[in-house]
């Protein structure tokens, strides 16, 4: 029975740990804290240094969950990862994940060295470990604070912490195994690298088609779908993981390949999903917490803090502004990027690693990796918004999520139900332009539903439901986000919205209903405004286009490089004296076409 009671109450701690964890959540989106940070705070509170008083020393179970919490993380991030976004900033992502992840490891290791006294190997592992951005921290403090980011700055940032992990787990493995087993030959060390990459770029793929085939194919019972999906992406993590490969990558990617196809119940995926990660990250970081002490942490406090002004101050923004300088982004869109380096859960994961193989000093790493993310969320996490506006990378106007519906047709794929809440300042409402893809199909209004034929003109208030394709659903929220226009032309908001130039017309046609030759569709805008100005384009340059209008928003070498899409607004409703005249004559004027025409 005692065994029982063990078991019962270890249950309990557990549950209340999480309840802690969700509840906690709600102080930190009052405060802005960043929610990892909450979590790590109740593990720390509970453990045997805490107010909790409760021992935890496993670090395989904490291993072992942190595993499944981070291939969760990366498969979701995947999966909300739109193809046209991931290719327009493929190369300075990649090129961030990859050798930005090498050069901040570098150039940490010196002041390891210095501060730590420990060889050059154990200081490029401590590098290693915090080397990495966090893709939990990053998408939470970029979409939970309503920043609006630059377009281009806000894809490079989440691609790129969601595609680093792999290299940094590859790399710390890596460097452990040299500490544990001696040297091994470069070109052995190289294979291993590219066999890891290449490996889980396979399984990647190979099981991100497996799944949607099966999905599609298969009839599983309503509500089975989510936990399907989920449980075939942690089967391509565990199996990528056993054949040597990076089974971080091949999660992503496969999340990559669900989430830009059409298969069935893909909200309901979604919204499963965000119940797990959300869960995981709770599990992990709590675990995480409980596996520190504070007194321990505090032995190497001042070292820990040199490491991490050197890794915010020096390595990462160096890494960044050399990574990203072949690419065209201006010195405030690299500084922001290099702030945004958030340290989170993989850093600390990384740091239980010496610990789970019993290296020397294990214990020391996993202190200083522990330091560095608790002082890079609350130095950076909370002063991400000033940094963007200071910098003037987040636009002035922040742009808070619609709450959208979604529901998926029995039957098909092609077509999915998606609903909003007219607001009174919608631009839907306001400029009366849907994309011609969606198709109004119900409305519903003081609790009747109608047609859209029956409710006639949109009302603020309406709840409006259109029928659109499952991959362009996202892009309705943009019409239906409720901000009120600026009371005054802003200059620094050249459109409601930016695109790249080198978008053709005919995309942006078929999203605004736009009437383009069919000769013209696969002129870019770039081209387009170059031939309709007739001369070299200036920032604000106004270009018509059918129902909108194309802003110069940037330009380089006398080409422009950002667009603005500026919707037209509809005419207001005349007032005053003459136009009630104008109106007596139209009706004046009707009336005797009436008596005097037989």
């Amino acid at each position: 029975m005692d065994s029982l009671d063990t078991v019962s109450l270890s249950i309990l701690l557990g549950a209340v740990l999480v309840l802690a964890g969700i509840l906690s959540s709600l102080v930190a989106l009052r405060f802005g804290a960043p929610l990892l940070l909450v979590f790590l705070l109740v593990g720390m509170a509970a453990g045997e240094s805490g107010p909790g008083g409760l021992r935890f020393d496993d670090v395989h179970l904490a291993y072992t969950v942190g595993s499944v919490a981070l291939a969760l993380i990366l498969f979701d991030g995947g999966l909300r990862t739109r193809f046209a976004t991931f290719r327009s900033v493929l190369a300075p992502s990649l090129t961030l994940a990859s050798i930005g992840v090498f050069l901040t490891a570098a150039l940490t290791a010196p002041v390891v060295v210095w501060v730590l006294g420990l060889n050059w190997l154990e200081a490029l592992l401590v590098g290693a470990v915090v080397a990495s951005t966090d893709a939990a921290a990053v998408f939470f403090l970029l979409h939970g604070r309503g920043l609006r980011l630059r377009p281009r700055v806000a894809a490079t940032i989440e691609i790129e912490s969601g595609t680093n992990d792999p290299l940094a787990i590859f790399l710390t493995v890596l460097l452990v195994e040299l500490l544990v087993m001696g040297d091994r030959p470069w070109p052995a060390v190289l294979a291993s690298l590219l066999g890891q990459g290449l490996g889980g770029t396979l399984f990647g793929l190979v099981g991100g088609r497996a799944t949607v085939l099966a999905l599609n194919r298969l009839a599983l019972p309503q509500g089975l779908h989510a936990p399907f999906v989920t449980t075939a992406a942690l089967t391509v993590f565990g199996l990528a993981q056993s054949a040597h490969a990076s089974g971080f990558l091949a999660v992503y990617l496969a999340g990559l390949i669900i989430g830009n196809r059409p298969t069935r119940a893909h909200n309901t995926i979604i919204a499963f999903l965000d119940a797990a990660t959300w869960l995981a990250q709770i599990a992990m970081f709590v675990l995480l917490g409980l596996l520190a002490w504070p007194e321990r942490l505090m032995s190497h406090g001042l070292q820990a803090l040199a490491i991490a002004a050197t890794l915010m101050f020096v390595a990462r923004p160096v890494a960044v502004f050399l990574c990203l300088t072949p690419f065209r982004f201006s010195w405030r869109e690299r500084a922001f990027i290099s702030w945004v380096g958030l340290r989170g859960a993989v850093g600390i994961f990384l740091a239980s690693i010496p610990l789970l193989v019993g290296l020397p000093r294990a214990e020391l790493y996993f202190n200083i990796g522990f330091v560095v993310v608790l002082v890079s969320l609350l130095v950076q996490g909370w002063t991400l918004a000033p940094a963007a506006k200071l910098l003037r990378i987040a636009l002035p106007r922040a742009e808070p999520a619609p709450r959208r519906v979604e529901l998926d047709l029995p039957g098909q794929l092609e077509q999915e139900l998606v609903g909003y809440h007219v607001g009174a300042s919608n631009p839907y409402l306001r400029r009366k332009i849907v994309p011609s893809w969606a198709k109004p199909v119900l409305v519903v209004r003081e609790q009747r539903v109608l047609s859209a034929v029956e409710a006639g003109a949109i009302k603020p208030g309406d709840h409006i439901y259109l029928l659109a394709p499952p991959e362009k659903a996202q892009a309705l929220d943009r019409f239906f986000v409720d901000m009120p226009p600026p009371p005054a032309p802003d200059p620094r908001l050249l459109g409601d919205f930016f695109v790249a130039a080198d978008v053709p017309l005919g995309a942006l046609a078929e999203i605004y209903g736009l009437e383009i030759a069919v000769a013209d569709r696969d002129i870019t805008l770039a081209d387009h405004i170059a031939e309709a100005l007739g001369h070299p384009p200036h920032p604000g340059d106004v270009v018509p286009l059918g129902a909108i209008a194309l802003v110069v928003s940037a330009e380089a070498g006398g080409r422009v490089t950002r667009v603005g899409l500026r919707l037209a607004e509809p005419d207001p409703e005349p007032r005053g004296r003459r136009p009630r005249l104008a109106r007596w004559v139209a009706r004046a004027r009707a009336l005797a076409r009436s008596v005097l025409e037989p």
